[in-house]
């Protein structure tokens, strides 16, 4: 049984973070938490015009994230379950600070900060390494119209963003895949090594973890 409450598997976009993150669940009986990213009203015309719809589409994914991760954890916590969720609270400050300006980077980290207080820290990020040009393949093949603008430097910048953010919390526990040498959702054995690795990773969980 997994001494743990709260897993969290990152990744870019494409990276198949919400694939591997559904199979878990499954796998661990445990509550799951996908972003509910479809529901955003401002994300395919940010896509088509990022200046102008950044700082609406950043400000509603942050209010969107905070009530659904509220309301996911205190049902996770009255059931007593492990709860596994396909994003970490501070992806909006990450995508954040890519897309929004001086100033409205300002008044979005006053938002996020008061947010991020009441956020419990996870017990383990897996993050799923991923290329650029595995990205795209990826993004391509699942056929969302409003991500065919998606270029490679933009993806590329929240890569990025997110080694930066590992390296900079080092007392975060996390297990490094490399995302093009696994297929997890078609070859079982991949989906079970990654299982041990999750569990190896929780009874050690002072130390770095990185398989890649």
């Amino acid at each position: 049984m997994l001494q743990a409450r709260y897993i969290v598997i990152e990744g870019n976009i494409g990276s198949g973070k919400t694939s591997l993150a559904t199979m878990l669940a499954a796998h661990f009986k445990s509550e799951l938490l996908l972003e509910e990213f479809a529901d955003n009203p401002f994300l395919a015309m940010f896509y088509e015009q990022p200046e102008r719809w950044a700082f609406p589409v950043e400000l509603s994914f942050l209010a969107a994230r905070y009530h659904q991760m509220k309301k996911t954890f205190t049902r996770a916590a009255t059931n007593d379950r492990l709860m596994v969720s396909d994003y970490l609270f501070n992806k909006s400050l990450l995508f954040a600070k890519n897309n929004l300006n001086h100033d409205e980077l300002l008044l979005y980290e006053n938002f996020f900060g008061i947010m991020n207080e009441q956020m419990p820290q996870p017990d383990l990020i897996v993050y799923i390494e991923n290329s650029v040009k595995g990205l795209q393949q990826n993004i391509k093949k699942r056929g969302r119209s409003f991500e065919n603008n998606i270029t490679d430097e933009y993806l590329e910048s929240i890569s990025n963003s997110y080694r930066n953010f590992l390296a900079q919390h080092q007392n975060i526990n996390r297990l490094i895949l490399d995302g093009s040498g696994v297929d997890f959702v078609n070859h079982e054995h991949h989906f079970n090594d990654i299982v041990e690795k999750i569990e190896f990773a929780l009874k050690n969980s002072n130390t770095l973890f990185n398989f890649i």
